[in-house]
């Protein structure tokens, strides 16, 4: 039975992802920061169907002692996915170093050092490594500068593994273009809504089943690594 590590896998994509792979028989470990009860609940439900297959792990990945706690406490692993990201509107001139440090240290470091402490495990199992991106690590988002930083060096960090850890550990990444409307501070007007919408080729949001479809492909493609691929409907047709 295959184990996989899904960050920040309570809630939106990456709680799709986790049902997905505990469908396809992966046995899963939960990662979350503040979202205990949402991965409890989820955990109770997936464990209900297939006893003793999902756990939790609370970590701040801001934080790099408790990152490597995170690592040290898994035993065995054949897939990582770095699907924990932070994402908030701020422009060039508001951004402050916290503002860098906060985003840069989840969207990017977070990724590098746990790839870097799970990768002995990884290849132990000829694994992989799936790191959740976004389209505008290539076409800049306004007024995120620094998210779109973060995720063009995701993307670079998802090609650079993938030539490092070569041949044990194969590394690919998923770009999701409109999968879900952001939330709280990230919440945008309907008639930005609208305005994306327009771009999208399909004239529609995806699904995050449709991420989650891409990274269960990718965890069982054995000849495909080094690739992002974009689940956007045709967004990135349009500049």
């Amino acid at each position: 039975m295959k184990t996989a590590l899904i960050t920040g896998g309570a809630a939106r994509i990456g709680a799709q992802i986790v049902k997905t792979l505990h469908h396809h028989k992966f046995n899963i470990i939960i990662h979350f920061n503040y979202s205990q009860d949402k991965a409890q609940l989820l955990c109770d439900e997936l464990n209900a169907i297939r006893a003793n297959s999902v756990e939790i792990v609370s970590a701040d990945l801001n934080n790099m002692e408790q990152l490597n706690s995170l690592v040290n406490s898994i035993q065995s692993l054949d897939l990582l996915v770095n699907n924990a990201s932070v994402f908030y509107p701020k422009t060039v001139e508001s951004s402050s170093m916290k503002d860098w440090d906060d985003v840069l240290n989840i969207n990017l470091r977070a990724p590098f050092f746990l790839s870097k402490g799970l990768s002995k495990l990884l290849s132990n199992n000829d694994g992989s490594i799936i790191n959740i991106i976004d389209i505008h690590a290539e076409r800049p988002l306004k007024k995120h500068a620094i998210y779109n930083i973060s995720k063009a060096g995701l993307k670079m960090l998802t090609q650079t593994l993938a030539k490092e850890l070569a041949p044990k550990i194969r590394v690919n990444g998923v770009s999701p273009g409109s999968i879900l409307w952001p939330q709280d501070s990230a919440e945008i007007s309907q008639d930005d809504k609208n305005l994306m919408l327009d771009k999208i080729a399909l004239q529609r949001q995806g699904s995050p089943q449709d991420i989650a479809d891409t990274v269960l492909f990718l965890a069982n493609s054995n000849y495909i690594t080094g690739q992002v691929i974009n689940i956007d409907g045709g967004r990135t047709l349009n500049q």
